[in-house]
């Protein structure tokens, strides 16, 4: 029964919220949830990221044509840029595996994820199957397809390369190869412990217009998606809207789209349909032989709703639930719907009883072994027959209630309970082992697709409802009122003793003098003692002035101070710090992500450091940095010695800004800043003064269009790349002073860089700019804008897709070095 409730609220609303906060419906949702009852259909659709999704045709299948409707995508988005903040990689995912998940509450479909890595733009698909694992990556959708029993599949990219990036065109592959291998019994035999083999009846490609590409004809299958839902208050490009709005960190807000809209679909395999894509998919419950008279129920409970007293409707849902529960669930699929209906039918009696509950703690984090306060609560709000019988807190302590629950009356069920000295800390399941570039690492096979970490600990209510015994599951959550925000949940964190965050991931030497650092140490139970621990690589010397620690109340924070001196002869390598706490040795830093838009989340990792030993010599030291989407250049500038100011507008617009040697823009600063073309005259008389103006990447598309002047002179911002992030630089200029000083730049300097060499190059230039580098990936023609410069007047200005934003934070001693170079140009004579 538990994991039939969990199922039901994944079906009902898209996928449970980490903070496992209880379902609350309007009577139009319920009648939308009743209405789905009836259907016996499913679809999933494949694609490679979040955003790529066609949030239109899913809240379509969702909600009009009420299928389970599913959306797999192959990666969790870590690969990307992200316009809100500075988190990329692994902290990226997790914010767009949230993104997905309120953007699938918003469309009614679920969410589900492979443990495929978005390692960053792939141009083709050969590109991305030598950094995926492909057999685990098909093995995963494989096991999605059986799982989920989809009736069609449908693929947002094809085979044939018009999506673009080699995740689209793989994500097409494996859905192709998948369809056949689901119903393979021979085929990865291992899943069939938990799945049977199901065979889709058919695939198809949603082809689409946009991009400058369209790759629709009046001779693929057409479904109007346009259709206004008088539940919902809403049609469906509405639905879409808001829900690729939840797409946030990609800048991906929709305006609302009225009125009719065709989605077209190309044929790929299986059944051949003539006029629909479910064509001979009976939706209804004649497909289960056993099913009897359950779609007449259904029919009269929806016929006689009532939204001003869904409590009335609670005898013909009961008499449905009988229904199915006596279904024979000899047949695989019988066995499958069953399942799923009864969960979600499960969810629809909860909501007409007008039932509300939550567990929880008094405090967000727990140690194992501590004692914590949950707080049950309990209401039914409509009229009806509902009795508490008992209350598990953390499947450790069952303890009888026998309430008879009183309309409208809140219950309160308060109890102590000890944390398991053996429970896991908290972290999302994907992150828990290190991972290569291309593949996470999931050890329980369960867990494989899931789209976040189920709740730890639960509280179960053990109810009757008319004399029919449900359990309900609810995950512990942590509840407090902010006097903006109101009412604000975060997740119940299992967290260890004691964390130690290091000042900085990397650790970055330009010279032989000892560097001062912080270690952060905070408690996350009272009365903590011990002291502080750091290895460091050969050669290396640290020296810890304050290494005890006293932490006298959970919260408390002690910092660390540290002096590391570096050795010309040591190695580069990982500094790892620790805590020795009563004999046992903690060694856990805690990265923490809020947003309004998504819940609380953070991240449990090793407390490592890159050290890194640069040759390196610089020239000119005040330097002033312009703010775009988000990146960490700025610390990365700070830690070899630079004095770097913030520009902000008001500084722009008042300060002299002769007093800075070089001014540097963020990534996607023009994107981003609409009062930078506001300065465009005055940053181009900064160099025409003797300044150097850096700009790093910005796009050029539907998204972000590139209108406004950039430089002294034009040229055009392309979607060129090398994604090849070993690709050979041919110097073809080799005599420019940016590769001579003051650091002499060798093609060793591309050495060990990371993910990719370069985005969003310069093309068209005007006759005034110079090309230093000439790259390409495989197969490719070479491209020369990745870094582009111009004199004017006694300064240079700067243009330039090479991924500093990466390689910096990353330590790459020749990313550094050439930087420094731009930092550094020489002023031109008269």
């Amino acid at each position: 029964m538990i994991k039939q409730f969990t199922l039901g609220l994944t079906l009902l609303f898209g996928q449970n919220l980490l903070a496992q906060t209880s379902p609350e419906l309007n009577s139009a949702e319920i009648l939308l949830g009743i209405k789905k009852l009836n259907t016996v259909g499913s679809v999933l659709y494949v694609a490679a990221h979040p955003d790529d999704e066609n949030t239109r045709l899913l809240g379509y299948l969702a909600k009009e044509k009420n299928f389970r409707t599913g959306y797999l995508s192959l990666t969790r988005g870590d690969g990307g840029q992200n316009l809100i903040g500075k988190e990329q990689g692994e902290a990226l995912g997790l914010i767009r595996t949230q993104e997905l998940l309120a953007a699938r509450r918003t469309d009614g479909a679920e969410q589900f994820f492979t443990r495929a890595n978005d390692f960053g733009f792939s141009k083709n698909p050969e590109e991305t199957f030598t950094i995926w694992n492909k057999d685990s990556i098909l093995a995963d959708v494989v096991l999605t397809i059986r799982r989920f029993k989809p009736d069609v599949i449908i693929c947002r990219f094809p085979t044939t390369g018009e999506g673009g990036h080699g995740h689209h065109t793989a994500s097409a592959i494996l859905a192709m190869e998948a369809f056949d291998l689901a119903a393979d019994p021979t085929k990865f035999p291992e899943q069939l412990k938990e799945v049977e083999v199901w065979q889709t009846k058919r695939i198809f490609w949603n082809t689409f217009n946009f991009g400058g590409n369209n790759t629709t004809s009046e001779d693929q299958l057409k479904l109007n998606v346009g259709t206004y839902n008088p539940l919902l208050g809403m049609n469906y490009g509405e639905v879409a809207a808001n829900s690729r709005s939840m797409h946030k960190s990609q800048g991906f807000g929709s305006a609302k789209q009225r009125g009719e809209s065709i989605e077209y679909f190309k044929f790929l395999k299986g059944e051949v349909a003539s006029t629909d894509i479910f064509e001979g998919v009976d939706a209804s419950w004649k497909r289960l032989s056993t099913a009897g008279n359950i779609d007449e129920l259904i029919s009269k409970c929806i016929s006689t709703f009532n939204p001003q007293h869904p409590e009335q409707s609670l005898p013909a849902l009961e008499s449905i639930y009988a229904k199915l529960q006596q279904l024979d669930d000899k047949d695989p699929s019988t066995r499958y719907w069953k399942k799923v209906k009864l969960a979600a039918c499960q969810e629809l009696i909860l909501q007409c009883a007008g039932l509300w509950m939550e567990a929880y703690v008094n405090d967000y984090s727990a140690v194992p072994g501590n004692e914590i306060s949950i707080s049950a609560q309990i209401i039914a709000r409509n009229p009806g027959n509902v009795k508490l019988k008992s209350i598990s807190f953390i499947d450790q302590t069952n303890k009888e209630t026998n309430l008879q629950l009183s309309t409208n009356k809140l219950e309160i069920i308060d109890q102590k309970e000890i944390l398991p000295k053996t429970t896991a800390y908290s972290a999302p399941y994907w992150l828990v082992e290190p991972h290569t570039v291309g593949m996470y690492t999931v050890e329980d096979p369960a867990l494989i697709g899931v789209p976040e970490n189920r709740a730890s600990k639960s509280v179960i209510y053990h109810l009757a409802i008319d004399g029919i015994d449900f359990q309900i599951a609810r995950g512990l959550v942590f509840k407090s009122t902010d006097p903006v925000k109101g009412e604000v949940y975060r997740p119940f964190e299992i967290l260890p003793p004691v964390t130690i965050n290091i000042s900085d991931q990397v650790l970055v030497f330009s010279a032989l003098t000892p560097k001062e650092i912080s270690f952060v140490v905070k408690a996350n139970a009272p009365k903590v003692k011990g002291n502080v621990q750091v290895a460091v690589p050969t050669g290396w010397k640290i020296e810890i002035k304050n290494p005890e620690i006293n932490l006298e109340k959970k919260g408390d924070e002690q910092i660390v101070k540290a002096i590391l001196t570096p050795d010309k002869n040591g190695k580069d390598g990982q500094l790892r710090a620790s805590v020795s706490v009563d004999g046992n040795v903690y060694s856990k830093s805690i990265t923490r992500i809020e947003y309004d838009h998504i819940p609380y989340q953070f991240i449990l990792s090793d407390a490592e450091a890159k050290i890194v030993f640069l040759d390196l010599k610089k020239t000119k030291n005040k330097i002033a940095y312009i703010p775009g989407a988000g990146d960490n250049v700025p610390a990365c500038l700070t830690q070899i010695g630079y004095d770097v100011t913030f520009l902000t507008d008001e500084l722009l617009a008042k300060e002299d800004l002769s007093v800075y040697s070089s001014i540097v823009t963020g990534i996607r600063a023009y994107n981003t800043n609409d009062r930078l073309p506001v300065y465009h005259e005055k940053l181009m008389a900064y160099v025409h003064q003797g300044g150097n103006l850096i700009v790093q990447y910005n796009t050029n598309n539907r998204i972000a269009p590139m209108e406004t002047k950039i430089g002294p002179y034009p040229f055009t911002i392309s979607r060129d790349r090398v994604t090849d992030d070993n690709a050979k630089v041919e110097f073809i200029n080799p005599k420019h002073p940016v590769l001579n000083t003051p650091n002499v730049i060798t093609e060793r300097d591309f050495d060990g860089w990371i993910q990719e060499r370069g985005i969003y190059f310069a093309t068209e230039l005007d006759s005034h700019y110079e090309t230093v580098f000439s790259m390409q990936d495989p197969n490719e023609k070479p491209s020369k804008g990745s870094l582009i410069i111009a004199k004017h007047g006694k300064g240079n200005f700067v243009y330039t897709g090479l991924v500093f934003f990466r390689e910096l934070p990353a330590g790459i001693p020749g990313a550094y070095r050439l930087f420094v170079n731009l930092l550094s140009l020489p002023q031109n004579k008269n």
